[in-house]
């Protein structure tokens, strides 16, 4: 007998990408040849800053304050805003959970485009939340007056990626106002976790024009602390203060602390990873679109693309399964994202070596 929370019980657990080792023990490939593009991880490792400032920070025994105040001052002047708009959290997952706790009761809805970031309506739903889906178009393009529309009664947070999860689509700033502008009380999420792939300086500037909104970002992708896990939100005083009633007391050790004050400084290593993902890109997705059996969707700006599969005898399972033969991880979109189907794979744009076997495992899987 399930004794535990009812709405827990029969939902999937989230599906993270796969790891090198894994694919290289099950098919027998090298691990230095095994491309891993599933996970949207820097492919230059962490900032520098942070390893050293990580490693000079074990000092163990001592607790650290509980609301990262250091971290969080550093964020204020690096985006310029006082320390108490900022709230910072074990990756922007932990924070995404307390806004959903925190802005909507049980049985109130949350709006999002689907396909979406799966933690959004997978943390609605265990918390009694209910996800409000809209569609996006055939070439998986926004519908904003769908999206608009679909602002009302008792819709309470409205999330936006920017640039959007899966389709690496970059939202117009223009369309980021109108939707802060119908949500009148309601929360509006901007998460930015790939900002700064598109040499954009993203939206936070929008925070001073409206209270509503709440601006997430991380430190796992451009400055490569995935495994420090850590993220921050910026907003309005009386959005953050719910949130840190809810929040463990210290969620935040004193390695992520320190890792996320020097990574803020280590404009070196985020130029880099930008510079050479923006590069890797164009040259991707220009060899891609020579591939007649697949195509690379819209424009991405995100450090991955949504490669869409043209063959009809062809599904994303099949292809996400050749692939790993060929040493080569990716992201399955009919197992990774509600309603984009079986005609998507979800890829991260890496070096050129990881770019070169992608392309070459897909062209051997097209001439097969």
């Amino acid at each position: 007998m399930f004794l535990g929370n009812p709405e827990l019980g029969s939902k999937e657990a989230y599906v993270p990408g796969l790891t090198k080792e894994h694919v290289a023990k099950t098919f027998g490939i090298p691990l230095e040849d095994v491309a891993k593009l599933g996970s949207a991880e820097n492919p230059f490792g962490p900032s520098p800053r942070a390893d050293e400032a990580v490693k000079a920070a074990l000092n163990l025994s001592i607790y650290p304050d509980w609301t990262a105040a250091s971290l969080r001052e550093k964020i204020a002047t690096k985006y310029g805003f006082p320390p108490e708009h900022v709230i910072c959290g074990a990756g922007e997952t932990e924070i995404i959970s307390w806004i959903i706790r925190a802005f909507a009761a049980p049985g109130d809805r949350v709006l999002m485009f689907v396909p979406a970031f799966p933690i959004y309506h997978m943390t609605a739903e265990s918390e009694a939340r209910i996800p409000v889906y809209v569609g996006m178009g055939s070439e998986l393009d926004f519908q904003w007056d769908d999206y608009i529309a679909a602002i009302e009664g008792n819709v309470r947070i409205l999330f936006l990626t920017n640039p959007h999860s899966p389709t690496a689509r970059l939202i117009p700033e223009e369309r980021i106002r109108q939707v802060c502008e119908a949500a009148e009380g309601r929360l509006v999420v901007l998460d930015e976790a790939y900002i700064h792939f598109t040499q954009t300086n993203g939206g936070m500037h929008l925070l001073h024009d409206y209270p509503n909104l709440i601006v997430l970002r991380t430190f796992s992708k451009a400055f490569g602390l995935a495994g420090l896990r850590l993220g921050f939100g910026i907003a309005a005083p009386d959005i953050i203060a719910p949130m840190r009633h809810l929040k463990p007391t210290w969620n935040m050790g004193q390695l992520q602390i320190a890792g996320g004050i020097a990574a803020l400084d280590d404009d070196e290593h985020v130029n880099k990873t930008v510079d050479a993902i923006v590069e890797m890109r164009a040259y991707v997705t220009e060899k891609l679109r020579k591939l007649n059996r697949f195509s690379v969707v819209g424009e991405p700006r995100a450090n991955f693309f949504l490669l869409r599969i043209e063959d009809k005898a062809l599904d994303s399972t099949t292809v996400f399964e050749e692939l790993l033969k060929r040493g080569v991880i990716v992201k399955d979109g009919s197992v990774s994202f509600v309603d984009l189907g079986k005609r998507y794979l979800r890829i991260d744009v890496s070096l050129k070596k990881e770019m070169d076997r992608l392309v070459w495992a897909l062209s051997d899987i097209s001439n097969s």
